[in-house]
Parts: C-alpha cells; structure tokens; sequence
C-alpha cells in the first residue's frame, strides 16, 4: 500500500512538472492564440505572460542591435499589458498582480532605455509611461472609495 502511494504521489509531481515545462516552452504566437480564445477571467495572467515574453525579448534584441524588430516588442508588451488591464478591471480580478507586474516591466524597461542610444530612448519612454498610466489606472480601481456604502 505504501509502495502504491508512492509510485502515485512520484506519476503526479512527474506529470505536474511535464505540464509546468510544457507552459513555460509557448512561443508568444501561442499565447497569443491562447488570449484571443481565452475567457476574461483568464486574459489577465495571460495577457501578463504576453507581455513578460515580449519585455525579454526586446532586452535581447536591444542588445544584438536589431532596434526596431525590439521597438515592436516593447509596442506589443505594452498592447498586452492593457489588455490584461482591462480584463482585470472587467472581473475586478488580477488586479494586484497585473499592477505588480506592470511595475516591475517599468522598471526593466527604464534599465533598457538607459543604455540605449538617445534616438532609440523615446519609444522605450513611451511605454514606460503607459505601464504607469496601467499602474494608475488599477490602483485607482483597487482603491476607490465606494460612495453608495455611505448614503445609505
């Protein structure tokens, strides 16, 4: 019985661990495919992997010196971080994390545009700017006061 246990418990964490590596391995093209079809509820972490991928991306391409194929990558991650805003804001779910993350990719990106070249700064500016303007946006929801509770 013990032994049986086990060999259980060893096949779950084997299959869990297939199915982690699995996820990790996606092209952005796949996730991509996965947002479009996924419910609202699920677009948020989705949306945050999009734009996760993309932020790594553009970092590598910033410095190979492919700018503007990196310049499309850090568009795209800023398209998906909004639409992980908006679906988080929709179910009023995910919220926190698509904040956190939104953060934390501002940050990446301002030590990306610190070592780039003057004239390939402004659009790295740009997004970052409208991370923070993401920021904003669920901070004000998550914090909102909610004036019917008190006209009661």
């Amino acid at each position: 019985m013990r032994q049986l246990t086990i060999s259980i418990l060893l096949i779950t964490f084997s299959l869990a661990w297939c199915t982690t590596a699995k996820a990790k391995d996606e092209t952005v093209d796949e996730l991509k495919a996965r947002f479009d079809k996924a419910r609202t509820e699920d677009r948020p972490e989705l949306g945050i992997k999009i734009a996760q991928h993309q932020l790594h991306d553009a970092d590598k391409l910033y410095n190979e010196g492919r700018i503007d194929e990196a310049h499309a990558a850090v568009e795209d991650l800023v398209t998906y971080s909004e639409k992980a805003r908006d679906a988080a804001t929709q179910t009023k779910k995910h919220m926190k994390e698509v904040e956190i993350h939104a953060r934390k990719m501002a940050e990446k990106l301002r030590d990306i545009k610190r070592n780039l070249a003057f004239d390939d700064q402004p659009p790295v500016k740009d997004a970052v700017d409208r991370l923070e303007a993401i920021r904003t946006t669920l901070l004000d929801k998550m914090f909102a006061k909610d004036d019917k509770k008190g006209k009661k």
